[in-house]
């Protein structure tokens, strides 16, 4: 009988345990959740102007996202969404500014926000003759095999497994400068603006490097940061440098498997850059590198803080994506105002692709110089300590001492803008390319390394 006693109390602690495991996973989660599919539906629908069924179907398909309600309000052009009814959360869609999640501050207080925003060109890209405008040349180089370009292209749109889907939906092949493949899956089209994720991060870079082609920020000083501004603050010695080089030494997780400094930044704060730069040194900076979000949210942050808000919302328009013809691209910021230089960048894959044609061509774009002389080569130089192929803000097929680290079937010189679900732009120098490859791979199962060989196996 006593033992039976032990027995009930026993697994009765158990389920208290497991009901108070599963409260607290509830609570720290589902607001994440809720967050994260009410943003990407919002994005979806009112930024990339896609089809809502289709975002259901496959961009929120994940087992967890399952359990999510995501609703439009197309009169207000919202999305709420709650995980079992809890953890209600916002993302509103504003013209010119994309999609904001509504986080610590109220809806109306963001709304509310005075932001000056940039008229957009009124430009015909159909009568514009490439890359400056879509009208592409009738002719091919010869240098280039189109029936095993186009077989390179087909590979990767074809779904081998139907259960882990790799859902390529767009690609652009640049030789030269010359479009000369592009394709896109069903549902999508030329038009059809994309996210980027962690490719705005190369983005952000570009946008620190203007900053300094007009004099206007030197990466070698400490980081003009409000919250390290004390001189005896461990924090204060951190640089630009470090932060675009991931190696700013602060104590951020990046972990989007659960509850981390990442996905609370991205889906719970106002103010990513801030939260970013509260966090507290781990390692001396420069010492360590540590792929962090934070990073490229506090360097969004100092560009408008260096700005001020008058120029700051016309800045990557003006000075970047107007000059390249890049006039689909949209950065979104968060509720502070501050756009997310991590992760919230879309834009159509032509766009994209241009943007990987300003590295190729030395930051050099119609004749205009448009990044300093000599910063794509500094961006895309390793620090001397590093191993791991990263420069500033931007991933290197090279890193210290290893001769080729990420895609061996790549030359040397590679380097690539790199986001989640396997975004990505393939620069190429030795081989005169842009490789573009957007699309939904949600289980690491694309082989950019085979594409990249494919591709070049195209090049006579």
């Amino acid at each position: 009988m006593k033992v039976k006693k032990i027995i009930v109390r026993s697994l009765l602690i158990l389920l208290i345990a497991a009901i108070g495991c599963l409260i607290y996973y509830a609570w720290i989660s589902f607001p994440i959740m809720a967050g994260y599919g009410s943003k990407v539906l919002c994005s979806a629908v009112f930024v990339a102007g896609r089809n809502e069924q289709q975002v259901h179907d496959e961009d929120l398909s994940a087992y967890m996202m399952k359990l999510g309600d995501f609703k439009i309000n197309y009169a207000d052009s919202s999305v709420t969404g709650s995980i079992f009814g809890f953890a209600k959360r916002e993302a509103i869609y504003r013209n010119g500014l994309g999609v904001t999640l509504v986080s610590e501050l109220s809806e109306q207080n963001i709304r509310l926000q005075q932001v000056n925003l940039t008229r957009k060109p009124q430009v015909n890209t159909d009568s514009l003759a490439w890359p400056l405008g879509d009208k592409l040349s009738d002719s091919f180089p010869a240098a280039v095999d189109s029936t095993k370009l186009q077989s390179a292209i087909q590979n990767i749109f074809v779904e081998e497994d139907t259960i882990w889907p790799v859902r390529t939906r767009a690609v652009i092949i640049l030789y030269n400068g010359q479009l000369v493949a592009e394709r896109y899956a069903d549902g999508f089209t030329a038009k059809t603006k994309l996210s980027g994720w962690s490719m705005t991060k190369t983005v952000t870079g570009a946008l620190i490097g203007i900053l300094v082609k007009q004099g206007k920020l030197d990466i070698d000083s400490p980081a003009p940061v409000p919250e390290w501004r004390n001189a005896k603050d461990p924090r204060h010695s951190i640089t630009v440098t470090n932060l675009l080089q991931q190696r700013s030494g602060l104590d951020f997780e990046e972990n989007y498997s659960k509850s981390s400094d990442a996905t609370q930044m991205l889906f719970e704060k106002a103010d990513m850059g801030g939260f970013t730069s509260s966090r507290p040194l781990k390692n001396r900076p420069g010492s360590v590198f540590y792929y962090s979000s934070g990073n490229s949210n506090i360097l969004s942050r100092i560009i408008r803080q260096t700005l001020g808000d008058s120029l700051y919302y016309g800045f990557p328009y003006q000075q970047l994506f107007y000059k390249l013809g890049m006039y689909s691209a949209v950065i979104e910021p968060d509720a502070s105002g501050t756009f997310v230089g991590s992760s919230y960048m879309y834009a159509t894959a032509r766009d994209w692709a241009r943007f990987g044609l300003l590295y190729l061509n030395d930051g050099v774009f119609n004749k205009e110089r448009i990044l300093p002389e000599g910063w794509v080569a500094q961006s895309t130089r390793p620090a001397s300590t590093d191993k791991q192929g990263y420069g500033y803000q931007i991933w290197l097929n090279t890193g210290g001492d290893i001769l080729i680290k990420h895609y061996p079937s790549a030359p040397a010189d590679m380097f690539y803008a790199d986001g989640f679900e396997s975004q990505l732009i393939f620069i190429i120098p030795s081989k005169n390319l842009v490789v573009v490859r957007l699309g939904l791979t949600q289980h690491n199962n694309f082989d950019g390394n085979k594409f990249l060989h494919d591709v070049l196996s195209a090049i006579k």
